[in-house]
């Protein structure tokens, strides 16, 4: 394995060359003439190291200059004396694809105002098979951001074996090798998978190492919503340890995605989880992992509480479960497991429709049963069932975030103004880790925080030319007044944008200006490098 520092010197002397040839080449064009030149500002330019001033001068879509271009002209000229400037932020975990396709969200002004410029679509294993399509689907008539897709093993494993729980056939696993391969030649940057949802739970191990040798053949990367962040299966650790046995049998860097001790009975659990990923990488897997800063998680009552054996087989076969009386009855029995996982039904808020804000335990209290009858008939009743879980120890979350290896991530969507009650994470996840994590708390520095939203994941996931400032590279960019930079989002109410962008830039063209959006759809598909 190439060492990462080496890597990245190498590409930095591609993007340069690249950047050079997508300069103008007009012969009367003064070398230190820019479209735009941000002046005065302090530079954080991802790779961790510390904070420097500097100019920097943007031609198209590149950074063509960085340094001082006080002698230097432009169209325009910002002047962002006692602001910091940093590359646009990378979201390495978003769900924030079904709302770029929607005309009122394409502007993404709820990732922009947190700093996103970049997203990484179809987590958890879930999106479409077809990224062909999915691209068709973005690119017309645009987005605010760019988008990195995975090919997601779920989605993949339905296509092929729908929600039956078996292990694949040698020729249906051959049949989903040609679609992760698919995938890939269509530019995905690696595998998500969601091994603790179905159909994905049904896998074995054996099965997503076969596909990841796959993602090898085209220099890709393994992302995972692990089996088990808690103890419903494995356990936690034991499923950390997936994702590093994964890496090292497929040769490929693999990521712990949003990771988590979930649950009281786990909490400490992330002492043992740092020293065994800290171990693979001694001996040289690349395994990283990303997280979002908050100590609530976001799912709904099938993720939260309902056992997979129930969900074999699709909704007939569960509906039948609920007929059965001795099915039932282990059906139940496992809900109320599950709800102790997660420390109690008082834990587990819904979040929308008519018991919007309200725990299972409040719905429950309110219908006169049970938490968990009061479960099965919101899903019976086909309502909005998605939940906020209030489920993480600040000591692990604080013990993970500091780690060399942690990126920073969301987990959460995009969302019209007003429109039901989503998890905070998706309008302030990237501001709520610098305004609180690292000003109000002292976590961490600013070179590594800024370094876990941008360089690091650039470097995980190969996203050439992005996640760091320097000559060559493309101008996503984000200004912001790190006194002000803060999530206003809470869990009451999480429409708030976050505040303290002053500029943001995508692809060279100014997104958020002086304070305001301005709604240009200057994103684009990235495509993984072969």
């Amino acid at each position: 394995m190439m060492p990462m520092t080496l890597l990245r010197h190498v590409r930095r002397l591609t993007f340069l060359l690249l950047g050079m040839i997508a300069l103008p080449l007009c012969l009367t064009a003064s070398p230190q003439s820019y479209d735009l030149i941000i002046r005065g500002g302090i530079v954080v330019d991802g790779t961790g190291s510390p904070p420097k001033q500097s100019d920097l001068g943007i031609r198209k879509d590149r950074v063509a200059a960085v340094g001082d271009l006080s002698g230097a002209s432009a169209n325009r000229v910002l002047n962002v004396q006692n602001l910091h400037i940093a590359p646009g932020f990378i979201d390495t975990h978003s769900h924030a694809t079904p709302g770029l396709l929607r005309n009122e969200l394409r502007t993404a002004h709820a990732l922009l105002a947190q700093g996103i410029t970049t997203i990484f679509a179809n987590p958890d294993g879930g999106g479409p098979v077809n990224l062909a399509t999915q691209r068709d689907q973005l690119e017309n008539p645009g987005i605010g951001v760019n988008v990195a897709p995975f090919i997601p093993h779920g989605s993949v494993r339905r296509a092929v074996l729908g929600m039956q729980a078996r292990e694949a056939t040698p020729e249906e696993l051959e049949r989903m090798r040609g679609l992760v391969r698919a995938g890939m030649s269509e530019g995905a940057f690696g595998l998500s998978s969601g091994l603790y949802y179905a159909p994905g739970s049904y896998a074995p191990i054996g099965e997503v190492v076969e596909l990841a040798k796959v993602v090898g053949e085209f220099g890709g990367s393994y992302q995972s919503h692990i089996r088990d962040e808690s103890d419903y299966s494995i356990g936690v650790v034991a499923a950390v340890d997936e994702v590093i046995q994964i890496a090292r049998a497929a040769g490929i860097p693999g990521v712990v995605t949003h990771i988590k001790a979930l649950g009281p009975r786990v909490w400490g659990d992330s002492e043992v989880i740092v020293d065994r990923i800290s171990a693979a990488r001694n001996e040289g897997v690349a395994v990283y992992a990303d997280q979002y800063p908050y100590e609530a998680s976001g799912t709904g009552i099938v993720g939260a509480l309902i056992p997979r054996w129930a969900l074999a087989g699709g909704d007939e076969a569960f509906e039948a479960r609920l007929q059965n009386p001795r099915e039932r009855a282990q059906l139940v029995e496992d809900i109320w497991e599950n709800f102790d996982r997660r420390g109690g039904a008082e834990r587990l808020v819904l979040q929308g429709g008519e018991y919007q804000g309200k725990s299972l335990a409040e719905v429950a209290a309110t219908r006169g049963t049970d938490a968990v009858e009061a479960s099965l008939q919101l899903l019976k009743e086909g309502g909005p069932t998605s939940l906020v879980s209030f489920n993480m120890d600040d000591a692990d979350i604080q013990r993970f975030m500091i780690q060399p290896w942690m990126m920073t991530s969301s987990d959460g969507g995009l969302w019209v103004q007003g429109e039901g009650q989503p998890h905070p994470r998706g309008f302030g996840a990237f501001a709520r880790r610098i305004g609180k994590f690292l000003i109000e708390d002292s976590i961490g520095t600013l070179e590594g925080t800024i370094r876990s939203m941008s360089g690091l994941p650039a470097d995980v996931y190969k996203v050439d030319g992005r996640g760091t400032i320097e000559e060559g590279a493309y101008a996503d960019i984000v200004v912001f007044d790190l006194k002000r930079f803060r999530d206003l989002a809470t869990y009451d109410d999480p429409h708030k944008f976050s505040e303290g962008i002053e500029y943001a830039l995508v692809n060279g063209s100014l997104a958020i200006d002086e304070g305001e959006f301005t709604d240009i759809l200057a994103g684009t598909i990235l495509k993984k490098a072969r």
